[in-house]
């Protein structure tokens, strides 16, 4: 229906939708998005659930139901939201049908207070596998060091995963390392491999938002040049894009592929821009490549429906430029080890936040529909 989503998944473009909820899946919306509005998946991370559990009463016949069966909040917190994960699962089946399981992906990711804990994201990533049940699940591990061997032992199993929170570009490879010992344990534990998908959600905008923070606080030299801001984010994505290119040609992988292994997709996530100086489509319209993943929350994909600019392959022929560009944010002051590192601490405490409050919101819920 609308040309330049059209235009968008032609260029080897993946729409998610960035959001979920039960509003959505009852009253047909995220089917209509599917239909019309070339959506074929759909992410969903701990703040998501907290907006929805917190703005919708559609929530509020179940929360009746499990007060009066004395479930706790924890339990309840994972009836409700695997129920809508696996209610999306069904919408998206068809697209998943369709593509042989490379789209029509619903993604639930683990709690976020195991972003630091092996065994503990091992285990949920198998139990919340097993509770939605359906084929295409991806479920979400973060890119922390103590997820990259969680990453391997649940793509082992062979369950497919869609690892979160990748902000850094050595970062990134350890997550595709990763990947690939999963990969090859799976085999010699006698999975299909071709069966086995994984995407690699590599955020964009934070970057910018950190970066031209420290930007802003300088007073003198290089850092001042405004030329400077609002670049890192899409600079980044590219370089992360060349890794990947780089990393799925090695001698490693194609004994790999010659086994039916799919590679992991680079996924932009972070894509609604936070800076309203900022072109509103900036992270959809210059990181268009084949073979990629861009999820979007509503706001950003009606912004790319109405008036985004597609125009090719916007990756590959600016490595030079995006080389550049990281080199002079160096030379301005930049420590990007650093922003990498704070990144990902925020990341992970912004989502240990959001689940909490949303579990404090159900506490509240439960207890008024017990009294």
């Amino acid at each position: 229906m609308f040309e330049r989503l059209q235009q968008l998944t032609e260029a080897g473009v993946s729409i998610w939708l960035d959001d979920l909820s039960r509003e959505r899946l009852e009253t047909g919306n995220l089917a209509d998005l599917v239909k019309n509005w070339s959506v074929v998946g759909v992410t969903s991370n701990p703040a998501i659930f907290q907006k929805a559990l917190g703005d919708g009463e559609r929530y509020d016949a179940q929360v009746r139901e499990l007060a009066a069966a004395g479930a706790d909040v924890d339990s309840a917190a994972r009836q409700i939201t695997t129920d809508d994960v696996r209610n999306a699962c069904q919408v998206l089946r068809p697209v998943f049908d369709a593509t042989n399981g490379v789209d029509g992906r619903v993604s639930i990711e683990v709690g976020p207070g195991l972003a630091y804990d092996t065994a503990g994201t091992v285990k949920e990533a198998a139990e919340l596998w097993r509770e939605v049940g359906e084929p295409n699940l991806f479920i979400k591990i973060p890119g922390t060091p103590e997820g990259w061997p969680a990453i391997t032992e649940t793509i082992a199993a062979g369950i497919s995963v869609n690892v979160t929170l990748i902000f850094g570009l050595d970062q990134y490879r350890h997550v595709m390392d990763a990947y690939l010992d999963g990969l090859e344990q799976a085999a010699d534990n006698g999975h299909d491999l071709s069966q086995i998908h994984s995407v690699a959600s590599f955020f964009v905008s934070r970057v910018d938002t950190e970066i031209d923070k420290r930007l802003e606080g300088t007073t003198s030299g290089p850092g001042t040049d405004p030329d400077l801001r609002g670049k890192a984010g899409v600079a980044n994505a590219r370089l992360a894009f060349k890794a990947y290119e780089e990393f799925f040609a090695g001698n490693r992988w194609l004994t790999l592929a010659g086994k039916g292994a799919n590679t992991q997709r680079p996924l932009w996530a972070s894509t609604g821009v936070k800076n309203p100086d900022y072109k509103d489509t900036l992270y959809v319209d210059e990181l268009v490549v084949a073979n990629t993943v861009n999820t979007m929350p509503q706001e950003t994909l009606e912004a790319v429906a109405d008036h985004g600019e597609i125009r090719g392959d916007r990756v590959r022929p600016f490595y030079d430029e995006a080389t550049a560009h990281m080199d002079a944010l160096a030379e301005a002051g930049i420590d990007y080890d650093d922003v990498i590192a704070t990144l990902i601490e925020e990341g992970v405490d912004k989502f240990v936040t959001a689940w909490d409050s949303m579990l404090e919101t159900l506490e509240e819920s439960l207890e008024a529909a017990r009294a």
